[in-house]
């Protein structure tokens, strides 16, 4: 099977919730980083200004991750405690419904770093 080259390719790959879910991620960045370029890069969502990342967000078996790099995680790292994390990624559990507001947060925060 090939892989996706495009978000929409990578979101359909998906079903049920997970792909209701990432579909959600997708449009709150979208909103927040409207001249984004979207790509496909380490075979996840990627949003980059000035050929720079803003931020990836992906679908695993349990979660949804998201990976603000370098910055974002350290910026709201108080919030972002009560989630499992990794370095430079967060996972946000399929059980509880996402933190679209912080989402929205991270994404402006990382908006303005890139710039």
């Amino acid at each position: 099977m090939s892989q996706p080259t495009v978000i929409a390719e990578y979101i359909a790959g998906f079903d049920g919730d997970t792909r209701d879910r990432l579909t959600l991620m997708y449009e709150t960045i979208k909103k927040e980083a409207p001249e984004a370029v979207e790509s496909i890069s380490y075979g996840l969502p990627t949003f980059k200004m000035h050929n720079r990342p803003v931020i990836y967000f992906g679908g695993f078996a349990h979660h949804i991750g998201l990976y603000a790099t370098p910055d974002g995680h350290v910026e709201f790292e108080e919030e972002l405690a009560q989630y499992k994390r990794g370095k430079g990624s967060v996972q946000f559990p399929d059980d509880r419904p996402l933190p679209l507001d912080l989402i929205k947060r991270i994404t402006c925060y990382r908006v303005k770093q890139t710039k």
